[in-house]
């Protein structure tokens, strides 16, 4: 059994107007940051074989990530190449109603390296739900991010989670938290 890279919810809108006028060009500059990192470790990944999964999430009509919308799509940066696999969801939960479970098992993973939007939704959820069911994980501690809160600023956000989720664990898997550079395929 072997890794797989899961990128979770990089679409074009995914921080769109989330931040006060002063706060989005920081939030916006801080995903940029993490798209490069991403970019990186898929091009590491793809180099060595590892599967690359790219979660999407499907928004109704009206929500800045409506399905069909150029707000929908996946950062072009990020965008699924031949070979990659592509896993639609409507929750914050990549496996809640989703093939990701199927996907995975019949790639043969059983270790997630995950990064990706928004941290305390998708990502805190996703990484959690796959431990739970047996997935190892290593969450990239510099290659997620969301935007500020009422009253927390989004690397405060990112800094809680990547400590909460260090060590997390259920039965034998485990999470652990690792900046992209010290990861490897």
């Amino acid at each position: 059994m072997g890794k797989a890279l899961l990128i979770i919810d990089v679409q074009n809108a995914i921080l769109k107007d989330k931040g006060t006028a002063g706060r989005q060009p920081v939030i916006d500059a801080a995903l940029e940051e993490v798209v490069a990192r991403l970019r990186n470790l898929q091009d590491k990944a793809r180099a060595s074989g590892v599967p690359v999964v790219v979660i999407q999430h499907d928004g109704p009509d009206g929500h800045r990530l409506a399905v069909g919308t150029e707000g929908w799509q996946v950062r072009p940066e990020l965008a699924p190449q031949p070979g990659d696999v592509l896993v639609r969801k409507k929750s914050s939960d990549s496996f809640h109603e989703t093939e990701l479970g199927i996907r995975l098992e019949a790639l043969g993973t059983s270790h997630l390296v995950v990064g990706g939007c928004m941290t305390q939704f998708c990502v805190d959820t996703t990484v959690r739900r796959a431990v739970s069911l047996g997935y190892d994980v290593t969450l990239v501690a510099d290659g997620h991010t969301t935007a500020d809160s009422a009253n927390l600023a989004h690397v405060d956000i990112i800094a809680h989670h990547n400590e909460t989720l260090d060590g997390f664990d259920a039965g034998n898997a485990m999470i652990e938290v690792r900046r992209a550079a010290e990861i490897s395929f």
